[in-house]
């Protein structure tokens, strides 16, 4: 299959090795043109790592070069660029083709079905609750890819169209997929924002100082029973609207292959097992600037909803936004464009399963919602 991936980071570039490695033809498109000059002048895409070899993907110029030879279309950029990127690419999609979120957040996927509605297409627009492969990029043509996780949960929007969006996954990378059934439960199914708020709390000098250091290993008992916590407030609120998601033990275990014990030990297992992933160099990490406004805020948001305020991921966001002398919850530029805010749970609920269509835009007119 042809796959077009918006992005150039490490996740792009490990699921573009990934896609080659597994017989598909992967094109790979920069929105600034600057991760994938290597590339586009010659250089072969090379993977260590859990994926290894050296891939030949193309380079698209542009949204519409990136959308228009492809059947499926896989969104692989931090989420403040995801504006950015569906604004460009939503002209250009067909109704044939299918859009790959990996991995979701801040019901992106709702905003590009609203910008799809408007020129009268429906798709199937799937959201992964994480990404197929972890890694990172170490130079411009280089990416070590950590680990293939086992499993992802997804969901896809309409539901009508669940089968044939698990079914491309699938046809993609494997039976790694399992399907949550809503996009309100991938909502609440990526664990990034709470782990990396932990991890990044407990090591922002490290950050600040642009230290090397092993993430697994600094993952210590007392960050460990902060992520455990973080993780009691997500599923309490995933009981409340009855959604099925997995915990944070299941996410390690399935994503890094080490035995289920306290998250510290568990962190410790993957250390010992050669997992030397680094912790962010830098206070500008998409742990705190994707994380905080496009994860924890969701979260935060969907609690107040349901009555089960989530204490510790509010205090995150407000922690964080001192730190660094910034409004986070401001910086989210994709809820205020849905006015999910003006829906209650069975609406927003619909929405997740069925996506905007004409008659699901004017409700959210009638309440109040941008749409």
């Amino acid at each position: 299959m042809r796959v077009g991936i918006a992005g150039a980071g490490s996740i792009a570039f490990g699921t573009a090795a990934l896609l080659e490695k597994l017989g598909h033809k992967a094109t790979l498109w920069s929105p600034s043109g600057a991760g994938t000059l290597a590339l586009a002048e010659g250089e072969s895409l090379t993977a260590e790592g859990a994926v290894e070899g050296a891939f030949k993907p193309t380079v698209a110029e542009s949204a519409e070069d990136l959308v228009r030879d492809a059947d499926v279309i896989l969104v692989a950029l931090p989420a403040y660029g995801h504006r950015f990127v569906l604004d460009a690419i939503a002209p250009h999609i067909a109704a044939n083709q299918l859009v790959i979120f990996s991995s979701h957040t801040s019901f992106g996927a709702l905003y590009l079905s609203s910008l799809l509605v408007a020129r009268g297409i429906t798709i199937p627009i799937v959201a992964w609750g994480t990404t197929i492969v972890s890694g990172r990029k170490l130079g411009p043509s280089l990416v070590q890819v950590n680990t293939i996780r086992k499993q992802v949960d997804l969901a896809t929007v309409p539901t009508s169209e669940s089968a044939r969006g698990h079914a491309i996954c699938t046809a993609l990378f494997g039976g790694h997929f399992v399907d949550r059934g809503s996009l309100l439960a991938i909502a609440l199914s990526n664990l990034n924002p709470q782990n990396h708020l932990g991890i990044a709390l407990g090591n922002m000098s490290r950050m600040e100082r642009g230290e090397s250091w092993v993430q697994a290993e600094n993952v210590t008992p007392n960050i460990g029973r902060l992520l455990e916590t973080l993780d009691r407030e997500r599923l309490a609120v995933a009981e409340k609207l009855d959604l099925n998601v997995r915990d944070i033990f299941q996410h390690f275990h399935l994503s890094f292959h080490v035995p289920v014990s306290t998250i510290s030990q568990m962190n410790q297992e993957m250390h010992q097992a050669g997992h030397y992933g680094t912790g962010p160099a830098t206070a500008d990490s998409r742990y705190v600037t994707e994380d905080v406004p496009f994860g924890l805020v969701v979260t935060a948001q969907l609690a107040r909803l349901a009555g089960c305020p989530a204490t510790l991921h509010e205090a995150g966001i407000r922690i964080f936004s001192a730190m660094y002398g910034r409004d986070f919850e401001g910086e989210n530029n994709l809820l205020p464009e849905l006015g999910l805010e003006r829906l209650d749970l069975e609406g927003l609920d619909a929405l997740c399963r069925q996506g905007f269509s004409p008659a699901a835009t004017r409700t959210v007119e009638r309440v109040g919602g941008s749409i």
